[in-house]
C-alpha cells in the first residue's frame, strides 16, 4: 500500500498563515495533511503543481445556499472557484426553524430577499425538518462537493415564534423573545456557527412587504444574541442601511443596535457588511470609524468587504433588464428569447419601444427595490456606468468603456446602444451595472476597504441573487484581480490575499480545523496555475427545480480542489466525488 493517498509535488506552497511562499510536497492522508516539505514516500495519486500555486481551500463566509443544499449536490458555483468551506444563513433568512404551514413564507422572503425563484425552492427543497438541529441532520446526511455551515436566521426564528405577528412587523413579547433565544441556543448547541439578522430597506418578500426582522426592537436582538452567553462558539452577522440620507444621530443609532447585540452575546464576533452607497457616499467611512471606535472598547466587531462593485447583470434572460416596464415590451415578455429577440430586431418594433418612458416596476407588492425605477427613469445618467461583457471583460472598467461613451462614438441615443447591445449574442448578452462601490468609476475605495485591519472578504452572496448577480466569483477575483492583473491602482500581496481567504475567514467563524496549512489540519487543499487563472464570463442556465433560470461563472486555472482529501475539482471540471459535509463549530 501506498504510504499517502495523494501527494502534490513540486508546488508553491502559500500556507494561509501570511508567510512567504515557499517550493514544497503536500501530502494528504486519511482526510488529513500528513506532510509539509520534501516528501520521498509514494501516494496512490501524485499531482504535479510545478509551477502551480498550493493553498489552503477558501472558507466563504457569506452565502445563501440555504434552500440549494438540500437538493444539489455540487453548490456550484462556489466549488468552481476554490471554495472548500460555504457559511449559509446569511441576513437573516432562512428556512429553519419552520412550521409546516409557513414554508409558503419562507420562501417568499427567499425569493424577494435573495432573488431565488419561489417555483424552484417550492419544488426544490425537501422539507425533512422543522428545527434548526433538524434541518442540520437532513443536510448532513445528503451528499455534496464541499463542506457546508448554518447559521440560526432572524426571520425564520422569529415566523416560528410569532406567527403573523412576524409577519405584521410588531414588537416581540419578553416571552416570545425568551423563544427565540431559546432557539438559537439550541442551535449553537448542535453545532450551528451563529446567528444572522437583517434591517435593510432593499430586502423585501417577493410581496413587496418588510422582511419580519428588518424593525426588530434592539431589546428583541440583545435578548436573542444572549444566547450565546451559553455557548462556546459562535458569530454574529448583520446587515443594515444604517439609516442612509438622515442625520448622524440617526446612523448611530442603529449602529449601536450593533454593538449592544455584541455586548448582549458576551462578546461574541461580529461581522456587519460595509459597502459605498451612492445615496449616502460617505457612510462607509463613517462604518468604518464607528467600527474603529468598538474595538478600541474592547468589542469584537468586524466588517464584511466585497471583492469588487457590488451591482447586478441585465440581460433578457436576467431577473431585470432596462425595457422590462416599457408598455410595447410588455407585450412579448412571455414569448420565448428567440421569439423576443426576433420582435425586437424588426425595425417598427425597436422605434416604437424607443419612443416610450417605461412604466414603474416596483411598488404595488412587487420584490424589486425603488432603484429599479430609479435605473430605468435614469438611463441616460446610469448608462455611464453601464457596461457590455463581451469577453476577457475587466469588472474596474473605465467611462470610455460605458454604454454611455459607446453611444456618443456611434452617435445615437443612449437607449438605442443599451437596446442594441441586448440583441448581442442572440439575446443572450449580458450588461454590468455596479451599484455600489464604483461611484468614483475605479476600486480604489473598495482597495482601501480590503486593506482596513478590521476586514474581512465577504458579501459574494454565493446561491442568492441567482438572475441578478454572480458574484459567488469573488474568490477568483481576489486572486487575479487584486494580486496580478490590476493596472488602474495598488494591487495587493498574493500572500496576504490567500490568508485573507483561509485563515482570517476560518478563524473568524471558528474553525480551527482548517485555514492553513498544517500537519494534521483537514486536508482541504487548492492547487491553482496562477499565471492563467481566469473568469468566464457569466452566462445563464435552466437547471433549477422547476426549470428556473440562475447565472453561473465559471474559472479556469483550478488544477485541482480537495475537500477532505478528496478531489472535488479536477482541471475545472466536477468530480463524483462528494466529501462535503457539514461543518459543526463546536
Amino acid at each position: 500500500m501506498a504510504t499517502y493517498d495523494i501527494k502534490i509535488i513540486n508546488g508553491r506552497v502559500i500556507d494561509g498563515t501570511g508567510a512567504p511562499a515557499r517550493e514544497a510536497d503536500v501530502a494528504i492522508k486519511d482526510g488529513k495533511i500528513a506532510a509539509i516539505g520534501k516528501v520521498s514516500e509514494d501516494a496512490d495519486r501524485v499531482i504535479d503543481a510545478a509551477g502551480k500555486l498550493v493553498t489552503p481551500g477558501f472558507v466563504d463566509i457569506h452565502t445563501h445556499y440555504d434552500g440549494q443544499v438540500s437538493w444539489d449536490e455540487e453548490l456550484s458555483p462556489s466549488c468552481y472557484h476554490g471554495v472548500t468551506t460555504a457559511v449559509m444563513g446569511s441576513c437573516g433568512v432562512g428556512f429553519a426553524p419552520v412550521r409546516e404551514q409557513d414554508r409558503e413564507r419562507l420562501i417568499a422572503l427567499m425569493e424577494g430577499v435573495e432573488d431565488i425563484p419561489g417555483a424552484a425552492l417550492a419544488e426544490g427543497i425537501t422539507w425533512e425538518w422543522e428545527s434548526i438541529p433538524e434541518y442540520m441532520e437532513a443536510l448532513d446526511a445528503k451528499p455534496h462537493t464541499i463542506d457546508f455551515a448554518v447559521q440560526a436566521t432572524h426571520d425564520a426564528v422569529r415566523v416560528y415564534v410569532m406567527g403573523d405577528r412576524a409577519i405584521a412587523e410588531e414588537e416581540a413579547t419578553d416571552e416570545e423573545i425568551a423563544q427565540m433565544r431559546e432557539i438559537v441556543r439550541e442551535a449553537l448547541a448542535a453545532g450551528a456557527v451563529g446567528f444572522s439578522t437583517g434591517r435593510t430597506d432593499n430586502h423585501l418578500s417577493s410581496d413587496g412587504k418588510m422582511t419580519p426582522a428588518s424593525e426588530a426592537t434592539v431589546r428583541e436582538l440583545c435578548g436573542i444574541s444572549e444566547a450565546f452567553k451559553d455557548a462556546d462558539h459562535g458569530v454574529l452577522q448583520g446587515v443594515s442601511d444604517f439609516d442612509m440620507n438622515t442625520d448622524r444621530a440617526r446612523f448611530d443609532e442603529e449602529f449601536d443596535i450593533f454593538t449592544k447585540m455584541v455586548e448582549s452575546s458576551g462578546n461574541a464576533p461580529m461581522s456587519i457588511s460595509l459597502l459605498q452607497r451612492d445615496a449616502d457616499t460617505e457612510q462607509w467611512k463613517n462604518i468604518l470609524k464607528r467600527t474603529e471606535k468598538a474595538n478600541e472598547e474592547g468589542l469584537n466587531l468586524r466588517v464584511q468587504v466585497a471583492a469588487r462593485g457590488i451591482g447586478v447583470l441585465l440581460g433578457l434572460q436576467a431577473t431585470f433588464h432596462p425595457f422590462m416596464g416599457f408598455p410595447t415590451y410588455k407585450t412579448i415578455s412571455e414569448l420565448s428569447l428567440e421569439d423576443r429577440v426576433a420582435r425586437m430586431r424588426d425595425p417598427e418594433f425597436k422605434t416604437q419601444l424607443l419612443s416610450e418612458t417605461s412604466d414603474n416596476v416596483s411598488g404595488d407588492g412587487s420584490a424589486l427595490p425603488a432603484l429599479a425605477d430609479v435605473f430605468l427613469q435614469n438611463l441616460d445618467f446610469v448608462a455611464g456606468r453601464l457596461y457590455q461583457f463581451g469577453g476577457d471583460f475587466d469588472y474596474e472598467p473605465d467611462y470610455t468603456k460605458s454604454l454611455y461613451a459607446k453611444a456618443l462614438d456611434q452617435g445615437i441615443p443612449v437607449l438605442e446602444a443599451v437596446y442594441d447591445a441586448m440583441l448581442e449574442k442572440d439575446g443572450e448578452e449580458l450588461l454590468y451595472f455596479p451599484i455600489y462601490n464604483y461611484l468614483e468609476q475605479n476600486l480604489d475605495n473598495v482597495h482601501t476597504m480590503l486593506t482596513h485591519p478590521l476586514a474581512l472578504p465577504g458579501l459574494s452572496d454565493g446561491g442568492a441573487h441567482v438572475g441578478t448577480v454572480c458574484d459567488a466569483s469573488f474568490p477568483t477575483y481576489m486572486l487575479t484581480h487584486w494580486t496580478r492583473d490590476r493596472s488602474r491602482g495598488p494591487k495587493l500581496p498574493l500572500e496576504r490575499v490567500v490568508q485573507m481567504m483561509t485563515h482570517d475567514t476560518a478563524e473568524f467563524i471558528g474553525f480551527s480545523d482548517r485555514g492553513t496549512l498544517e500537519v494534521g489540519k483537514k486536508a482541504d487543499v487548492n492547487v491553482i496555475d496562477y499565471d492563467t487563472l481566469s473568469l468566464d464570463d457569466p452566462y445563464i442556465v435552466h437547471d433549477l427545480p422547476a426549470g428556473g433560470a440562475r447565472l453561473i461563472q465559471r474559472a479556469r486555472g483550478y488544477t485541482a480542489t480537495i475537500v477532505s482529501g478528496q478531489v472535488v475539482i479536477d482541471n475545472d471540471e466536477i468530480t463524483d466525488a462528494r466529501p462535503g459535509r457539514l461543518a459543526r463549530a463546536n
